[in-house]
């Protein structure tokens, strides 16, 4: 019995001198987590674009053309005559409108009236932030928006859902110089 009394108390002092060793969580590894999203939104992006691929295949009686910033447009009043475009640091003002695909308005020119934006100094539709570059005063271009290039996972909390694909019909009204 003593001898078990003593195993006893040097186990118990060679063990209590070591620190316990916390058990690691287990978790995925965060490469395996973003390459499965980017898998992920990109099969959205991919069928998203079939999706319009197919509405703009519909649409015989226009020249869509197709931007490197990821949306598609067709001229509906072109200007042909040189007139400036806009640039970094203008002040444009715009009338648009914005619509689904089966051409429900969501939002009306009339009332979003007319927008004064400042080209890339401020916060607006990334597609039709680039769109209105394309433009000299007096067009009327639309554009077709897919939802990462419009308002994306969130939509605008109000009216546009996630993930919607846009149509916006813009016209540019001025470009003042700052």
């Amino acid at each position: 019995m003593k001898h078990n009394w003593i195993l006893f108390l040097a186990a118990l002092v060679l063990f209590s001198c070591t620190e316990p060793e916390a058990r690691r969580p287990v978790t995925q590894k965060t490469s395996t987590i973003l390459t499965e999203t980017l898998n992920q939104n990109k099969k959205l992006i991919a069928a998203e674009t079939k999706m319009i691929e197919n509405y703009i295949a519909l649409d015989s009686t226009k020249i869509y053309l197709t931007s490197s910033f990821g949306f598609w447009y067709v001229y509906d009043a072109k200007v042909e005559e040189a007139k400036n475009t806009p640039k970094i640091g203008n002040i444009v003002e715009i009338e648009y409108d914005l619509q689904d695909l089966n051409g429900t308005i969501i939002y009306s020119k009339e009332e979003l009236g007319i927008k004064t934006y400042n080209i890339d100094k401020e916060d607006f539709i990334p597609a039709l932030q680039e769109g209105i570059k394309l433009m000299k005063v007096g067009e009327t271009i639309t554009f077709i928006i897919p939802s990462h290039r419009g308002f994306g996972l969130v939509g605008d909390e109000n009216r546009i859902g996630i993930n919607k694909t846009l149509k916006s019909t813009v016209t540019l009204k001025s470009i003042k110089e700052k």
